[in-house]
């Protein structure tokens, strides 16, 4: 497994694969890898030639200053977890100036209001920094396939529209959500909860089957209210929201139509953790 720390490494070495005529598949991380990156890689491989990862701790997604502090910074243990996995070939760790050469700074984008939902309405400005982080990476890897998990679904359908308004050359591929045997989604944020909070927030991917089950046969509003009291009722737990939306456009509905697909959105802070969580509705 090759590690490259710069830019000008990567581009050089990506070039010569392309010549090669390899089929390049690319998952980027901020690193505190888990099993549901690895995941991310290993349906990767089974797609493309060669497989590049990247880690980067992209500063302009951090709306708390206090979050980019605590994130978990682990890159030793991440570069074992990826050469463990047998399927990386390629590591991309770059400096600050190789994603931001003119000050750490994001772009400005507009995603067709996907941005101003959910995550986006609490947190103004994460999106951009998303957007601005994976536009240079993808023009940097140059991949032919890119992969993002599930589990960040408003992330994955941003990254979509992006690649689409950009006319970018690569497929934007969603793998589902990786869980623990006890269901909670595997993410870098379950490192910071107790052993009892990482038990107790099994109850956020319960809740998700539950609304699955009263999908079309309680209302809206009525699922709502069942979901708020779940977590009234469960301490150590405050739900920041909970929301049905059309998995197109991401905005919330407040009636099932047949001819639409919908998903749940659940964000639920454990003590000061602060979890997401999500479930296509069928």
């Amino acid at each position: 497994m090759e590690i490259f720390r710069n830019k000008a490494a990567l581009v050089a070495f990506v070039e010569r694969n392309r010549e090669m005529g390899k089929v390049i598949g690319f998952a980027p991380t901020m690193g505190a890898l888990h099993e549901g990156h690895i995941a991310l890689y290993e349906s990767a491989s089974a797609e493309n030639d060669l497989i590049i990862s990247s880690i980067f701790v992209n500063p302009t997604q951090f709306n708390n200053p206090e979050d980019l502090t605590k994130y978990p910074r682990t890159i030793e243990a991440d570069l074992e977890k990826l050469q463990d996995s047998g399927v990386v070939h390629a590591v991309y760790l770059p400096e600050a100036v190789d994603i931001y050469p003119e000050g750490i700074k994001s772009k400005h984008y507009s995603f067709d209001g996907l941005e101003d939902q959910m995550e986006g309405a609490s947190r103004p400005g994460h999106f951009d920094g998303v957007g601005t982080v994976v536009e240079e990476l993808l023009r940097q890897v140059q991949p032919d396939n890119a992969y993002f998990g599930e589990k960040d679904y408003q992330q994955l359908a941003i990254v979509k529209n992006l690649v689409k308004q950009k006319n970018l050359p690569v497929t934007v591929k969603g793998i589902p959500t990786q869980r623990l045997e006890n269901g909670l989604a595997r993410s870098s944020r379950n490192s910071r909860l107790t052993p009892e909070q990482r038990e107790a927030a099994t109850v956020l991917y319960e809740t998700l089957l539950k609304v699955n089950d009263w999908f079309r046969v309680v209302s809206v509003p009525e699922i709502n209210n069942r979901v708020t009291e779940i977590f009234n009722s469960t301490p150590g737990m405050v739900m920041e929201y909970f929301i049905i939306a059309d998995e197109e456009t991401l905005k919330e509905t407040d009636f099932f139509y047949k001819d639409r697909s919908y998903r749940a959105f659940l964000v639920v802070f454990v003590g000061n953790v602060r979890l997401i969580d999500n479930l296509h509705l069928d």
